[in-house]
């Protein structure tokens, strides 16, 4: 394959099955992967012609060959190969073997080929193969930081688990090309690399050289001149390990390179300057050791000098074999543009760079804690799993653009990446329209857009009068948005009762009038509705497609609303939402039971209305989005719970660690409101649970509120 040929695109499914005491955490599993009908046709639809794809020792042989399962491989191989994708298959993913084995077990690697030579047997037509993923990285988190099985935190222990690891790779190409001689050995690492202030360089340079241990090793370059070879004597490494190391020398024919924001560290000596979770040292010095692209002073590299640097060392070819970032969705989408085109620098400046790749398809879970833990943190990729079907996100259709045409675009896309923010302005990008400046989402959504680095226009009413169609035209061909938030209506629920026309005009005219606007010109549109278009009758959330029975006149705008501009414009977003609360404004229930208990003042609530709060930073990040996904249609958009207005603030207030003497308990009917409220209108999703938990939000909103010194 020459270098000459087109940079390709390739796809991975995060397949980690890592073990933590005696539980054993399958990612794959955790995503559905087993039980999702069409997945193959998932990875297709990217367009992707080359996928790295699982077979896992764990999962296909836990107790050995005479008993494997090898049913779910057979059907995806087969299935893959029908679409014309070629497999990269990965036996172990940062796992330790079945359960009566592990990286410290002088039989690993002669068991581990085995099980490669039955995988060759059993699937002849695979050409590439990745026996274990990252075996440094795999080493480190094991054997040296004890975070997974066995649970080791030494340095002695760190080198036998890596040169196992290490050795079960080449035993596992052997065993492999005496089946299929022409197999290719894809060897994944992570791409880390390590700064540091002055007086840790010594530091820095000892794990710039660790970082390259394991393809050292596989290539033969491990003797007495290797600048770690005093750190491997001391700690296991003998002379007969560098001799059959050499001896059995297996360069790999693809080096991939799995490189991440985080991947590139940063050691500092000032440890005031940082968070005591980072401070650690190495015995003599005391340090902090922080991700490059947050540390003051530094930064990342990027790809081109990751790709650069590994062809340079070892004139091989190369691709970056995992591309994901666990953020908002145009970060996501910069994060592969970057890696895109710092594979097209790299070639340009002469490296055989093969491919960028995907990563991961169908999302991961649980990396926020190395998977430690099964805390169901979910990071949607390609594809977002938490609804009843896989939904395509922008990142599959820029996928699919790369592999067609190899350019991506998406307005959302432009600018620079938070880990580059400190890079010259982008002119001319397309803004994302936000109406309705001035009120709570108004306001929300251009704090937001400031903080994820989207270009945004901002206007009042005064700006623009959302009724007259001629001025909505007019303000369209003069921004040129992507997109058009709506964040106008009319709130007062109350005051609609004798205010009908006015509330109508503003809740359901205007957002009609903006849906034909944005249809005829191809841009976006993200509208609100609310729980109240609900009767309250049943005893369950309501969803999607439950039928609407507003009890009063703010509802049945909101109907009107939401089938108007779904009508004229099928493509728009429709957000129903309920019970706001944030830190960015003083008018919200929270903050106002906050405040008056906090000061000792009486405060009254309902409590015979039960909702389902919503936090306004999660709601407005959410639905940015899924405006960037091309998502239509009505969504439910609400935290994770379901209380009184009463149980919210005691709920609030206790997790401020405030009394509640002064807080009571009042009704409706006592209240007298003007406007009936259903008695239930919770808000349930039958697309996925998207926002956290209510008192996740509750958590974040008081840390926002203390650290403000105030609610504001």
């Amino acid at each position: 394959m020459s270098a000459r040929a087109p940079l390709e695109v390739w796809g991975g499914l995060e397949c980690t099955i890592n073990r933590v005491g005696d539980q054993f955490i399958d990612q794959l599993e955790r995503v559905r992967a087993y039980a999702l009908d069409g997945l193959i046709d998932l990875v297709a639809s990217t367009g992707v012609r080359r996928v790295r794809w699982p077979v896992l020792w764990e999962r296909v042989a836990p107790t050995g060959l005479a008993r494997a399962d090898w049913s779910w491989s057979d059907r995806t191989l087969r299935e893959l190969r029908e679409r014309g994708i070629d497999p990269i298959v990965g036996l172990v993913h940062h796992g330790s073997g079945p359960r009566d084995t592990n990286l410290l077990d002088p039989a690993f690697p002669s068991r581990f080929a085995e099980y490669a030579r039955a995988c060759a047997e059993r699937y002849p037509d695979v050409r590439a193969f990745t026996p274990v993923n990252e075996p440094l990285t795999t080493a480190r988190f094991s054997a040296l930081y004890g975070h997974w099985y066995p649970h080791r935190r030494d340095d002695r222990s760190f080198i036998a688990a890596l040169v196992i690891q290490t050795r079960a790779t080449i035993l596992a190409m052997h065993a492999i090309r005496s089946v299929t001689p022409d197999a290719q050995l894809v060897q994944t690492e992570d791409a880390a690399h390590t700064a540091s202030t002055f007086p840790l360089d010594r530091q820095a340079s000892f794990e710039r050289h660790r970082r390259w241990l394991s393809l050292d090793l596989l290539s033969g370059r491990v003797d007495a001149a290797h600048p770690l070879w005093a750190y491997l004597a001391t700690h296991g490494f003998t002379r007969s390990d560098a001799e059959w190391f050499r001896a059995h020398a297996l360069p790999p024919d693809i080096i991939g390179l799995n490189y991440y924001v985080t991947s590139d560290r940063y050691l500092d000596h000032r440890l005031h300057l940082y968070n005591p979770a980072s401070h650690g040292g190495n015995g003599s010095e005391r340090y902090a050791d922080v991700e490059a692209a947050r540390a003051d002073g530094a930064a990342i590299r990027g790809h081109r000098h990751v790709l650069l640097e590994a062809w340079e060392r070892y004139r091989t070819p190369v691709a970056i074999t995992e591309t994901h970032l666990g953020c908002t969705r145009e970060e996501q989408l910069r994060w592969l543009r970057d890696a895109w085109e710092g594979a097209e620098q790299a070639r340009a400046a002469g490296a055989d760079v093969r491919a960028v790749t995907v990563w991961a398809l169908l999302g991961s879970t649980d990396w926020d804690s190395l998977v430690t833990r099964t805390a169901g943190h979910y990071e949607p990729g390609p594809f977002d799993l938490r609804g009843g079907a896989p939904r395509p996100t922008a990142l599959a259709a820029a996928a699919a653009s790369l592999a067609v045409s190899g350019r991506m675009s998406h307005p959302a896309a432009e600018g620079h990446g938070w880990w580059t923010r400190h890079a010259p302005a982008v002119q001319g990008r397309r803004p994302l329209l936000v109406l309705g400046a001035t009120g709570t989402l108004g306001r929300a959504f251009t704090h937001a857009c400031g903080t994820r680095g989207l270009a945004c226009r901002s206007l009042t009413r005064q700006d623009l009068d959302i009724l007259d169609a001629d001025a909505i035209a007019d303000v369209l061909e003069r921004e040129k948005p992507w997109g058009v938030i709506n964040a106008t209506g009319y709130v007062r629920v109350d005051d609609a009762e004798r205010e009908q026309r006015a509330c109508r005009l503003v809740n359901a005219v205007a957002p009609a009038i903006l849906a034909m606007a944005c249809r005829r010109r191809g841009v976006r549109l993200a509208t609100f509705s609310s729980d109240l278009v609900f009767d309250g009758t049943q005893a369950r959330p309501y969803f999607e497609s439950d039928g609407v029975a507003p009890l009063n006149t703010y509802g049945r705008s909101k109907v009107e609303g939401e089938r108007r501009v779904l009508a004229l414009n099928p493509q728009a977003l429709v957000v129903r939402t309920s019970a706001f609360f944030g830190p960015w404004d003083h008018a919200n229930f929270v903050t106002q039971a906050l405040d008056q208990l906090e000061a000792h003042r009486p405060f009254r609530a309902l409590s015979d209305l039960t909702v389902s709060p919503t936090y306004v930073p999660d709601l407005v990040d959410m639905t940015l989005d899924l405006l960037i996904d091309d998502a239509a249609g009505v969504w439910h958009l609400a935290n994770r719970g379901a209380v009184t207005w009463f149980e919210l603030a005691q709920l609030a207030a206790n997790r401020a660690g405030l009394e509640v003497d002064t807080l009571g308990a009042s009704c409706c009917d006592a209240e007298q409101l003007p406007a009936v409220r259903p008695k239930y209108s919770v808000l349930g999703t039958a697309r996925g649970a998207l926002l956290p938990t209510l008192d996740d939000a509750l958590d974040r909103y008081l840390a926002a509120r203390a650290r403000a010194g105030t609610a504001a």
